[in-house]
């Protein structure tokens, strides 16, 4: 199994059984990218080169607009898709295994979870797992601490409080907040 068709059959939500193809390469993969984020996190680097180590994580170049606070956290790293200007803040953690969209000029705070794989609830199947990607619309804000749960999708210019947990899609231009995240206002 490649990479590509890894991410079709995750953009499909297939499970993931344990001790598979999808799963063996999901291993491969998180070795590529504990390298990458060990080279971004371990010392200090320009934002041009910043740019350039996370396009080799992601296997996708990156405008000149894209900023990247270190350090970054990802266990897979070549299932997360960006938009322009995208800025990403300081401890962030992606699990990406499941699909990462991230649309033009989002902004994500610090310390924020993306979160796009569950396992299985029942005992006897716990290592295999359930994927679901995370889209998040254009100019999206993501407060400091929050988590966003695997499949979820938020709408544009949509903003999501710091500390919220959001298990459910959000609606474009809605700000949503809490444990679980619920609607507080809608901009305009």
């Amino acid at each position: 199994m490649d990479i590509e068709e890894y991410k079709e059959r995750m953009k499909n939500r297939e499970y993931i059984f344990a001790d598979t193809d999808a799963h063996r390469l999901m291993h491969g993969a998180a070795e590529r990218a504990r390298r990458i984020t060990c080279e971004i996190n371990g010392s200090f680097h320009t934002a041009e080169e910043l740019r350039a180590l996370f396009s080799e994580l992601i296997g996708q170049p990156l405008d000149e607009n894209f900023a990247l606070f270190p350090p970054f956290y990802t266990d897979f790293g070549r299932n997360i898709a960006l938009g322009r200007g995208v800025f990403i803040n300081a401890g962030c953690c992606f699990q990406d295994q499941g699909g990462i969209e991230i649309g033009d000029k989002c902004l994500i705070g610090h310390q924020v979870v993306l979160a796009t794989l569950n396992h299985d609830p029942a005992p006897e199947k716990r290592g295999n797992m359930l994927p679901a990607p995370i889209k998040l619309g254009k100019r999206v804000w993501i407060g400091a601490h929050a988590t966003i749960l695997a499949g979820v999708t938020i709408g544009d210019n949509a903003i999501v409080a710091a500390g919220a947990v959001v298990t459910k899609d959000v609606p474009a231009n809605a700000v949503v907040g809490g444990v679980p995240a619920k609607l507080i206002k809608t901009i305009g």
